[in-house]
């Protein structure tokens, strides 16, 4: 398709010479009933550096005026890209009069989608909120039922109920990161977020002596919110740490347009014909392998759901490396 440049060049070409053509018959018509105008023409043009000057400064400035109209469309083409890539959240500028109701209806479309988007979150939020008193109360008669000695029943109900709970947690995680993705302006820190959780799992393994190293550069930032990038590098710090003999360890590099975070640790490891079975989507990899920690489906969704990825491989220390890639901000 022919670009919009070309035909407004095209377009004054064509009106230029249609002027020409029509200056052309006013002179022949005004010669033949006003024999002096070839005279009145020639003292016109007889200063050829003054009417050159004149002619050359004409079309410098009809280039400007064409360039001037055009950069509107490119200057809108860049603030949706600042859009799309989370760091603006309205289409900011002014532009012409004919593209001025584009941007206006564009801004509307954006804030209508991110108040749609925040209604269906908080209405999964309440919806998960609800489940969790009926839940807490299965439990509870899981536990009983334990110890009055009916430790099969048991079993099954706590089974049930932590399934129930995997699943409403997978798709809250879904539901906010789909949020994420559809409102611009998220933004996060990998150093605040690998820092905050690396500080709660050496608590919680405290006992055995682990030791985690975080090597992640203070400016390194992803899009996506605080809360969904816990809940994908917490999935693979906790997996690591599960299976840890003594270390795990974090960094962060940047790849194109993507930080790419690493979380490497010396545990057995997993074999490499079950490493892309435990990220598919509803398939649990506790049932899997052994070793292989829970919660990597989830983590994989919620990287696509950014436009990132999620791989498994070999680690340097002898265990799993997880490379997780989501886009930069």
């Amino acid at each position: 398709m022919v670009s919009l440049r070309t035909r407004v060049m095209l377009g004054a070409a064509l009106w230029s010479l249609g002027l020409f053509v029509m200056a052309g018959h006013l002179s022949t018509a005004m010669m033949i009933h006003y024999p002096r105008t070839p005279f009145i023409l020639h003292g016109i043009f007889a200063h050829a550096v003054l009417s050159s000057v004149v002619a050359v400064l004409c079309m410098i400035l009809g280039f400007w005026q064409v360039k001037t109209g055009l950069s509107a469309l490119h200057d809108l083409r860049s603030r949706l890209g600042g859009v799309r890539a989370g760091r603006e959240r309205q289409i900011a500028g002014r532009y012409p009069a004919e593209v001025q109701p584009l941007v206006t209806d564009l801004n509307a479309l954006l804030d209508h989608n991110e108040r749609a988007v925040s209604r269906a979150v908080a209405k999964a939020g309440d919806l998960a909120h609800g489940l969790k008193t009926p839940l807490a109360v299965l439990s509870h008669e899981a536990e009983r039922a334990r110890v009055e000695g009916h430790h099969e029943l048991a079993e099954t109900i706590a089974e049930q109920v932590e399934r129930m709970r995997r699943q409403m947690d997978y798709h809250l995680a879904q539901a906010r990161a789909a949020a994420s993705g559809a409102t611009p302006g998220a933004r996060c820190s990998v150093t605040a977020s690998a820092e905050g959780l690396s500080r709660t799992l050496l608590r919680l393994h405290a006992g055995r002596g682990l030791a985690i190293d975080v090597r992640v550069a203070p400016d390194h930032t992803v899009r996506s919110h605080r809360e969904d990038l816990d809940e994908m590098l917490g999935n693979l710090l906790d997996n690591a740490c599960t299976w840890a003999k003594s270390r795990v360890a974090v960094e962060s590099s940047v790849n194109g347009a993507g930080v790419v975070i690493t979380v490497d640790d010396d545990g057995p490891g997993l074999d490499a014909s079950m490493r892309e079975a435990v990220l598919q989507r509803g398939v649990r990899a506790d049932q899997i392998a052994p070793g292989s920690g829970l919660g990597l489906a989830i983590v994989r969704d919620l990287a696509e759901l950014y436009g990132g990825s999620i791989a498994l491989s070999d680690s340097p220390f002898g265990g799993l490396r997880a490379r997780l890639q989501l886009p930069a901000c």
